[in-house]
C-alpha cells in the first residue's frame, strides 16, 4: 500500500469535527436547563476525537521514521521545533492576549502564572493536547524500542499495556490527589491532565505498531471488523449508560456526569481504542462521496481548525448570549457549523495566500 493511508485523513477530520462538538458542548453545559440528549451526543458520543489524535499522530510518525531506519535525533526534533513547540509558544502567547485584552487581568503574566500557563497548556482550553504531544515527540526513541519490544510478542504485550492503562488511567481520574508537601510537585499532579503522555501510551503505541506492521495488522483488523464495530457500540453504550445512571438514579448534574465518564474512564480507553481500529478499516472502504470529501477536507485543515476555532466559538458563543437564545439543538447546531465554517474558510484563505507568497 501508498505510504499515504486515506483513511487516516478521514479519521483526522472527524476527530476534528468531534473536538469541536466537545468544546461546543462545554457551553451547553453552562445552560442549568440544557438537554441531556444534546450534551450526551456532544460530550460522550464524540470523546473519542482527542485519544484518537495519539493513535493518528504514532501512525503517521511511525510511517515516516520505519523502525527498520536510523532515526536522525537532530533532525527530528528540528522538525518539531518549528512544526509544534514553536507555534504553541506563539498562540499561548497570543491566546493570553487576547484574553488579558477582552478581561483586563494581567494577573496570567506573572511568573508562576506563567510557568502554568505554558507548562500546562492553559493558554487556551484546546493546547494541553500540543503539551501531550510534545512530551511523546521528546521521547521518541522510548517508543521506538517499546514497539519493537511489542512485535515481538504483540498479543500478550498489548493485551498488558491496555489492562495498566485502564488501571492506571481510573488511578489518575478517580483516587489520585495532590497532597504532596512540594508545592510544586502538587502543581504537577493537580494538571496531570494536562501534561502527562501516560494517559494516552496504549493508543500511541497501537498506532505505532499497526504502522509498523500495517499490511498484516490491517489484513486481521479487515477480518475482524464486525467484532470491532461491535465492541465499539458496547464501550459507547457503556459509557452513555453510565452518564444516564449519574445524572438519573445518582442525581449528578450534567457537568458532573460528564466530568466523571470521559475518555480516560475504563468504558472511554475501550471506546476510543475500538474507534481508532474500527474506523481505520471502515474508512479504507469507499465512502458516500459527500461524507468523504467533507472529511478530507476537515482532515486537510485540522491543524488550522484546532488553532482558530476556539475564537470563532467565542465570539458566536457571544452573538447568540446578545440575542438572548439558548443554546437549544437547533441553535446549538447553527452555532457548531457558524464555527466551522468560519474556521474552516479562514484556513482555506491563509493557506490560499501562503502558497502565492512562495
Amino acid at each position: 500500500m501508498n505510504n499515504r493511508i486515506e483513511a487516516m485523513e478521514y479519521i483526522r477530520g472527524l476527530a476534528m469535527l468531534g473536538v469541536v462538538a466537545i468544546h461546543t458542548g462545554s457551553l451547553v453545559l453552562l445552560d442549568p436547563a440544557a438537554n441531556p440528549q444534546l450534551v450526551a451526543l456532544l460530550e460522550i458520543v464524540s470523546r473519542f476525537s482527542v485519544p484518537i489524535f495519539f493513535f493518528i499522530s504514532a501512525f503517521s510518525l511511525f510511517r515516516q521514521y520505519p523502525l527498520e531506519q536510523p532515526l536522525d535525533l537532530k533532525r527530528f526534533y528540528k522538525r518539531r521545533f518549528f512544526r509544534v513547540l514553536l507555534p504553541y509558544i506563539a498562540g499561548s502567547i497570543l491566546y493570553m492576549l487576547h484574553y488579558s485584552w477582552l478581561t483586563g487581568d494581567w494577573s496570567i503574566w506573572f511568573p508562576i502564572l506563567v510557568y502554568q500557563f505554558f507548562f500546562f497548556g492553559m493558554g487556551c482550553y484546546q493546547l494541553y493536547f500540543l503539551v501531550i504531544l510534545l512530551w511523546f515527540y521528546a521521547l521518541m526513541p522510548l517508543w521506538r524500542g517499546w514497539v519493537r519490544q511489542i512485535l515481538r510478542q504483540p498479543l500478550l504485550w498489548l493485551g498488558l499495556l491496555l489492562v495498566a492503562q485502564i488501571a492506571f488511567n481510573y488511578y489518575s481520574s478517580y483516587r489520585l490527589k495532590p497532597n504532596l508537601a512540594n508545592f510544586y510537585l502538587n502543581l504537577g499532579i493537580e494538571y496531570r491532565m494536562s501534561w502527562w503522555p501516560l494517559h494516552y501510551v496504549f493508543l500511541f503505541l497501537l498506532g505505532g505498531l499497526v504502522a509498523a506492521r500495517f499490511e498484516q495488522a490491517f489484513a486481521l483488523l479487515q477480518k475482524q471488523v464486525r467484532l470491532l464495530g461491535g465492541l465499539l457500540l458496547f464501550s459507547l453504550a457503556a459509557m452513555l449508560a453510565h452518564y444516564y445512571f449519574l445524572i438519573g438514579p445518582r442525581g449528578y448534574t450534567l457537568v458532573q456526569a460528564v466530568n466523571t465518564v470521559h475518555q480516560l474512564s475504563p468504558a472511554g480507553v475501550l471506546y476510543s481504542v475500538f474507534a481508532s481500529l474500527f474506523l481505520l478499516v471502515r474508512f479504507s472502504q469507499p465512502l458516500p462521496l459527500r461524507l468523504g470529501q467533507i472529511l478530507s477536507v476537515a482532515g486537510r485543515y485540522s491543524y488550522s481548525i484546532f488553532w482558530l476555532h476556539p475564537f470563532f466559538l467565542h465570539y458566536l458563543h457571544e452573538a447568540v448570549r446578545s440575542l438572548g437564545w439558548r443554546l437549544d439543538a437547533t441553535v446549538t447546531a447553527v452555532l457548531y457549523l457558524a464555527t466551522l465554517s468560519a474556521s474552516l474558510a479562514t484556513a482555506v484563505v491563509w493557506q490560499t495566500l501562503r502558497s502565492k507568497q512562495k
